[in-house]
């Protein structure tokens, strides 16, 4: 059987699963399945297609063969581990931020910098699931007419946080309608000195502040964009906020053009624009919203409208799914650049 060896390491996680799940609906030619997690799940398994797949603790040996492996275990377990896929022949799409910023490694996303994949060195690093969307749709703007200066907020859902997250939200909730005592463990993030309930409410902070009381999410979307869009000093500033939306992460984009473009060019060219869905259509109500994307790879695009604020500005709202094309679908997408 003609395919390739693939490896999944972080496979009981969320983007673990979605691995799986879109391999197989993308039909990847996958001659052989290596499942890999941590020594607590080792001996577990994972049925595929009507055959049971033992699960095996990650280990550098558990490379020998392996032509592609996908990593979701976090970026400790990346730094340890893909050097040692990498010295035993495999090619790494990996989702952590271990080597987003490393200047030789590729930080793709297939419908901006397809072309970037060529210059790997057995690493290609997945973007945060936040930049993905936002870059997708900026890219045709910026050919058209060109970014002076981007502006986000985001909304992003609790799966971005992991299973126990969602978890937690859905306990905090029935413990809030039931009046009963909010456990909180997991927002901003596990192990964090203090946590807050995030049912029915709102925590503008995801993952450790860093500089000028930015979060580290909110400096990767600054960081990751320029260097995918290939615009080191463009202009952006972030504020991201965790949001009680099981899945899909929402995102409010401002951004600043160089030369004119109307709302309605705007939605021409993202229409045309490879994985995007444009759907603004205010007078009928229709508009983005994160039960319209899940389990789905496009990005959705809509209330475009001027920003008269500034002589050549667009509001814009983006939604995706950020299990998928914000992790799982955009790594397939980069090994499916390679074959």
């Amino acid at each position: 059987m003609a395919g390739y060896n693939v490896a999944i390491v972080g496979v009981t996680g969320m983007v673990g699963q979605a691995f799986i799940r879109i391999l197989l609906e993308r039909k990847f030619p996958v001659k052989g399945w290596k499942l890999l997690a941590s020594s607590r799940s080792a001996d577990k398994k994972i049925n595929i297609n009507g055959r049971d797949y033992p699960i095996e603790e990650a280990r550098p040996e558990s490379f020998e063969g392996i032509d592609f492996a996908f990593f979701s275990a976090g970026g400790d377990i990346s730094q340890q581990l893909a050097p040692e896929a990498v010295q035993r022949g495999a090619v790494v799409v990996d989702n952590s931020s271990a080597f987003r910023m490393d200047p030789g490694v590729p930080l793709v996303v297939p419908e901006v910098n397809a072309d970037a994949v060529s210059r790997h060195k057995g690493i290609i690093a997945n973007p945060n699931c936040s930049t993905i969307q936002m870059v997708v749709v900026l890219q045709p703007l910026h050919l058209a007419a060109g970014l002076k200066r981007v502006v986000v907020a985001t909304y992003q859902s609790v799966s971005g946080a992991g299973k126990e997250a969602v978890d937690e939200m859905a306990a905090q909730s029935s413990a809030v309608l039931s009046k009963k005592e909010v456990v909180k463990e997991f927002i901003p993030y596990k192990g964090a000195a203090r946590h807050h309930q995030i049912a029915f409410n709102m925590v503008p902070h995801i993952d450790v502040f860093e500089e000028d009381d930015y979060t580290k999410e909110e400096m990767k979307m600054i960081r990751e964009t320029r260097k995918i869009m290939g615009l080191p000093d463009l202009p952006v500033t972030a504020t991201t906020v965790r949001v009680p939306v099981f899945n899909g992460h929402s995102e409010a984009v401002n951004v600043e053009l160089k030369a004119p473009l109307s709302p309605q060019e705007a939605r021409e060219i993202l229409a045309k624009a490879p994985g995007i869905i444009v759907k603004d259509n205010p007078l009928e109500f229709l508009y983005p919203m994160p039960v319209d994307t899940e389990d789905k790879d496009e990005v959705f695009v809509g209330r475009l409208r001027y920003d008269r604020s500034v002589p050549y500005g667009l509001n814009l709202w983006i939604v995706a799914d950020n299990i998928r094309k914000g992790a799982a679908t955009n790594s397939i997408q980069i090994a499916e650049l390679l074959i």
